[in-house]
């Protein structure tokens, strides 16, 4: 009776995601929350550590690959070349009890990005680095006495920058798209709903949809709605090592304001991540996934990764 019930929500969950949008910059969709086998119904704190790295160098039209070498310049609309991440994000999770929990997780950004404008017949470069937009989302799981559904909501503050300019090429020292800043501008609410269970003795299972709302704009520029849809499962036979593996859908609209790439932003996102946790104690987990995408649909001209890496370490006090 549990394992259909688990199984009827979690397929709720998949169908409640609406086809997705995306804009270039969006950085890799891996859900890190069961690298460490899920949100824990113990109180207390709890630590993670991510690193992610993706090259974003294949430019996408629709469901397509396209070949820059078929462009001519100057061309009346930009041309991107790549877009190289390396990403860091820092989470810190407390739990009052088991019913209640909050996270704050902070991420900071190491993005080099090289293009060539419209009208320009060289490229422009930028390198930006620092503090990203902060997310303190809380939850509650209180619903049955085996805390397998909760609930999430919080908001992104926009704490990261919105100023970063090219520093080298035909645009040095003129701004940098809005897309990507390290920063969007604005203030967004956030709220999801998730589950996790088991469907034999050592495999388990979760889903989670995760809304995202911006709130306002900022400099003219206002990101796209967004959703973020996972579902996976893990193997928990092994005492030392848990292998996982995930599907991932990040969706997000299409830009809005007088300084938004509107013909350039949105696209259908799906990607398989295989992954794998190490058990090195009780309160250590150190965990490494690959993530490769499955299906892809971008409006305009966009970039996207072929592969994406994440390593992280995930410690309870």
């Amino acid at each position: 009776m549990r394992l259909r019930s688990n199984l009827a929500l979690l397929a709720i969950l998949l169908a409640a995601a609406p086809a997705a949008q995306a804009c270039g910059a969006c950085g890799c969709t891996l859900n890190s929350d069961w690298a460490s086998q899920g949100y824990s119904d113990r109180p207390g704190f709890r630590f993670d550590l991510r690193y992610d790295y993706f090259n974003q160098d294949q430019l996408r039209s629709g469901t397509k690959s396209v070949d820059r070498g078929s462009f001519s310049f100057p061309n009346d609309q930009e041309i991107q070349e790549k877009t190289i991440n390396r990403n860091l994000t820092l989470t810190l999770d407390y739990s009052p009890n088991a019913d209640w929990g909050v996270a704050v997780m902070v991420p900071t950004f190491d993005r080099y990005h090289a293009t060539i404008a419209a009208g320009d017949t060289d490229p422009s470069f930028s390198k930006a680095n620092g503090l990203g937009d902060v997310r303190v989302l809380g939850r509650y799981q209180g619903f049955s006495e085996e805390h397998y559904l909760g609930v999430q909501a919080g908001v992104k503050l926009p704490t990261g920058g919105t100023r970063q300019a090219f520093n080298a090429g035909a645009e040095a020292g003129m701004p940098l798209d809005a897309g990507l800043q390290l920063g969007t501008g604005t203030t967004d609410l956030l709220f999801g709903v998730y589950a996790f269970g088991s469907f034999a003795s050592d495999w388990g299972l979760f889903g989670q949809v995760l809304f995202q709302k911006p709130t306002g704009e900022k400099n003219g520029f206002k990101p796209g709605d967004g959703v973020n849809a996972n579902v996976g499962l893990h193997y928990t036979g092994y005492a030392s090592v848990t292998p996982h593996l995930q599907l991932n859908v990040r969706a997000e609209g299409r830009e809005s304001g007088v300084n938004a790439d509107i013909d350039n932003s949105g696209a259908t996102l799906v990607y398989l991540s295989p992954g794998v946790t190490f058990n090195l104690s009780t309160k250590l987990q150190v965990y490494l996934f690959g993530q490769v995408p499955v299906a892809q649909r971008v409006n305009g001209l966009q970039l996207e990764p072929r592969s994406s890496v994440s390593v992280g370490l995930h410690y309870t006090f």
